[in-house]
């Protein structure tokens, strides 16, 4: 039985994936959408304890994952939303996948240029430098014009409060800064040989623009492996959570299973 593993992002509980468990288990796989290291509580318990959150970093996490996937018997498909998409990235590069597929994802250290509508959602954290060691929670506001921008703001609201987390600030500093910092976790040899990897982007995503996943497929492209690309139009950040998300989710197991280089750029 072939093992799917999500990768959940900042701000979303491993929770948030519970629909795309259901669906792949309906098709016969064997799925696991872990927390990060000290988050697998529900979000009640995360919202009223956030000291797990400033517990961790890119290296923790992605190291957590690296031995998990270790310990299978077989490379899976690994899928990840947000950064959880930059550490499905950095998991293949290591070699620990089948194939990978990051949903609006992260990108490794090498591409520039950070939107400003990723800024603009980002600031809640990143406009202050003493929020590097904390735990930051959106406003429902926040959360709907970073993640859910597409859907009325009572839609945005429920899924806020089904599965909204405080963030992991020291991961979401990293990630801003990863270009500045000459021995970034988020840094690999991007010509190296990997497991195939398929970047899905949101047309009208704030926190992770098509054209900044563009510019992530342009620089993994560089290995010789497969690399492909995928937009879906008219969908926000939480691709995975809004109607049509069944789509989203057959497109990347789909592909998954049978990988070709595409990209619609």
């Amino acid at each position: 039985m072939k093992t799917i593993v999500l990768i959940h992002g900042l701000f979303l509980s491993w929770s948030s994936w519970e629909k795309w468990v259901e669906r792949y288990s309906a098709r016969g796989f064997k799925v696991v959408a872990p927390g990060w290291p000290g988050l697998e509580g529900s979000v009640e318990e995360l919202r009223a304890d956030p000291t797990p959150f400033t517990k961790l970093d890119i290296k923790t996490v992605v190291d957590y994952y690296d031995d998990m996937l270790r310990h299978m018997e077989a490379p899976p498909i690994v899928i990840g939303h947000s950064f959880g998409g930059l550490f499905a990235q950095l998991l293949a590069y290591r070699g620990l996948a089948s194939a990978a597929v990051g949903l609006d994802p992260g990108a490794p250290a090498g591409v520039l240029n950070l939107p400003f509508s990723t800024l603009k959602a980002s600031a809640p954290v990143l406009a202050n430098p003493l929020n590097i060691g904390k735990a930051t929670m959106l406003t429902p506001e926040q959360f709907h014009y970073a993640f859910t921008n597409t859907v009325t703001p009572e839609e945005s609201k429920a899924l806020y409060d089904r599965y909204a987390v405080p963030c992991v600030n020291r991961v979401l500093f990293e990630g801003a800064f990863e270009n500045f910092v000459p021995h970034s976790p988020a840094r690999i040899d991007v010509k190296a040989d990997r497991p195939p990897i398929l970047l899905i982007a949101g047309g009208e995503d704030h926190l992770v623009t098509p054209d900044y996943t563009r510019a992530n497929f342009k620089l993994i492209d560089q290995s010789p492996a497969i690399t492909a690309f995928k937009e879906f139009p008219g969908r926000p950040h939480f691709t995975g959570g809004v109607d049509g998300w069944e789509a989203v989710a057959d497109y990347a197991l789909d592909w998954a299973l049978n990988h070709v280089a595409t990209a619609n750029l």
